[in-house]
């Protein structure tokens, strides 16, 4: 509680010494109910939990309000793990989040509360990142989940610096950022790489002919249906249309001043002519290089080509630089985002929440950088729009705070940071042999 003591300007430390002003302005938080913005998470898509009423219980004595669910991997408490460089740091971020605001707009943070350390004792373990290998033997660290499209989509801070310890300098590390290089990617080089003090080397852009052939005009996807025969048969006039998608996320990464290696991730459906249009498009507009990754099929000896790619491209020069600088207005961040990463014209936002973004400046969270939560499914936030589209805004619906995370959070277009299941679940597919306890229809 020294912190709140010292946020107060209290320079007292025991309630003796504390004048009768003093203890009620320590003891009495005035938290304005309206303005709680902690959200309860559950690890299961759940629709009906994207609106909710709490505290009617008689017990509850009228405290009665409106809240949220969001999905685990959106709770700022995720965010902060995977952000965190250490010990001190996790408690120190976990303290500053920012639950609520006072009757006069003073932020209320979890060291206001008096739960940093409880919080930080919950979290002590999950610091520490889980030891895994693959088939053939190669380490792997997984820490930390935060979805790329509802959050910033990065692996840890801790592992990152675990693995380059443990290769040493003459070694390479490989880490993951979620989605596409205009969601993951950009948190990454803007919101992970400020935080952590690294600059990778070089980025894998990861490619499948059958995306592109969706993003150049192809038949709709739907979850748990039928692939559409376009996807699966060779088709290089759809494949070509969608060519226009790959050389902008190739953009999005060298823009960072970081070389794009391509790695076209190849299905057994996939020909040689579709493979090598990709690649060839790819050597034509601004990739490092280019190779195909069979890897899934044929294990390390599938990627001996991508692998060798990768550190050639970390030999290379690099000059990394981020997109925008913290000093900037939270609008002016946002527009840049929307501009040179996604290829729009800016943000649209409402009065209601231009008033947030303005009181969050006027608080001192200006200087933060963004993480947009948008649509995975289209540069835009039109899933329907694919390829490159153009001429468009992105609207906000909301702008929320991860001070503890150190981010801003608008939200945009219609996403949602509780999922829900579409029309036909993947569950009616799944099922138990009860003579054996085999479980079928999980993949």
């Amino acid at each position: 509680m020294l912190r709140r003591l010292a946020k107060l300007g209290i320079s007292a430390k025991t309630p003796e010494d504390m004048n009768p002003e003093e203890r009620v302005q320590f003891a009495r938080l005035n938290i304005d109910p309206a303005t709680i913005m902690w959200n309860r998470v559950l690890d299961m898509n759940d629709r009906f939990l994207r609106k909710v009423t709490v505290g009617q219980s008689p017990t509850e004595k009228g405290m009665t309000r409106e809240t949220k669910w969001d999905i685990t991997v959106a709770s700022e408490i995720m965010a902060v793990l995977a952000l965190s460089t250490d010990l001190a740091d996790l408690k120190d971020r976990i303290g500053r989040m920012v639950v609520a605001n006072s009757k006069d707009n003073v932020p209320v943070t979890v060291d206001d509360l008096g739960v940093s350390g409880a919080c930080t004792a919950l979290m002590r373990e999950a610091l520490k990142p889980t030891l895994m290998q693959t088939l053939e033997g190669s380490p792997v660290l997984v820490h930390a989940g935060p979805f790329a499209n509802i959050a910033h989509g990065n692996s840890s801070i801790i592992a990152d610096r675990m693995a380059l310890k443990l290769v040493g300098g003459d070694g390479y590390v490989c880490t993951e950022a979620g989605f596409g290089a205009d969601i993951g990617g950009e948190k990454f080089f803007d919101i992970k790489c400020r935080y952590s003090g690294l600059r990778p080397s070089a980025a894998v852009l990861v490619c499948t002919v059958r995306a592109l052939k969706m993003h150049g005009g192809g038949p709709v996807v739907t979850p748990g249906g039928a692939l559409a025969k376009e996807y699966k048969e060779e088709n290089l006039e759809l494949l070509s249309k969608g060519l226009c998608h790959l050389t902008k996320q190739i953009e999005n990464v060298t823009q960072y001043g970081t070389p794009c290696v391509v790695a076209v991730n190849r299905f057994h459906t996939d020909t040689e002519a579709e493979l090598e249009m990709v690649q060839d498009h790819a050597h034509k507009n601004g990739a490092f290089e280019a190779q195909v990754a069979e890897n899934w099929e044929k294990g390390g000896e599938g990627a001996a080509k991508l692998a060798q790619a990768v550190v050639d491209a970390c030999k290379s020069p690099s000059q990394f630089k981020f997109l925008y600088e913290l000093e900037q207005p939270l609008v002016s961040k946002m527009n840049i985002i929307v501009q040179k990463i996604y290829g729009g014209e800016g943000v649209e936002i409402p009065e209601h929440i231009a008033d947030k973004i303005n009181n969050l400046e006027k608080q001192g969270y200006g200087g933060l950088p963004i993480c947009m939560a948008k649509t995975h499914l289209s540069l835009s936030c039109d899933v329907t729009r694919k390829g490159v589209p153009t001429n468009f805004r992105v609207p906000i619906q909301d702008v929320r705070l991860s001070a503890g995370a150190g981010f801003v959070y608008p939200l945009a277009g219609t996403i949602s940071t509780m999922p829900g299941l579409p029309t036909r679940p993947a569950f009616y597919n799944i099922d138990v042999d009860t003579d054996t306890g085999d479980i079928t229809g999980l993949f």
